[in-house]
């Protein structure tokens, strides 16, 4: 299976670096982003395939970030986030995050969920192909 490009948004470094590490270790290919503009920048040119998103940012709340991607793209968004109220996450998933790990997550479980979105990615891409195959008559 293909890895995706992962879209890494954190601007706290230790946590960045964690995350890029993980992925680094596990054959991922990734991108980062220090802030929501540069974020929604990164994601026009170089269309990543996942984004993995803290809602806490020092220019633009998260949640701003997704609702401004989601108004051109559905690529699958991971949110990241020492945020847990239930309200904070209900946003974040209404606004068209796709998943929502409370910081802090361990690991295997960023890992996990990784999984999980690039599974449904590969069943969608397969789907568009089943249908471009079909001739009708």
């Amino acid at each position: 299976m293909n890895k995706p490009l992962v879209l890494v948004v954190e601007d706290d470094l230790p946590i960045q670096n964690l995350i890029t590490t993980t992925l680094r270790a596990h054959e991922y290919h990734f991108l980062t982003a220090n802030t929501g503009e540069e974020a929604i920048m990164e994601t026009a040119s170089h269309n990543p395939e996942i984004v993995m998103l803290d809602l806490v940012l020092s220019d633009l709340d998260g949640v701003e970030v997704i609702r401004r991607i989601s108004t051109w793209s559905n690529l699958p968004m991971i949110v990241i986030s020492a945020r847990s109220e239930d309200t904070d996450k209900i946003d974040a998933l209404d606004a068209g995050a796709d998943d929502y790990l409370t910081k802090p997550f361990s690991v295997d479980e960023l890992l996990a969920r990784l999984r999980v979105t690039q599974r449904r990615l590969n069943m969608i891409q397969n789907e568009a192909a089943a249908e471009a195959s079909v001739f009708t008559n």
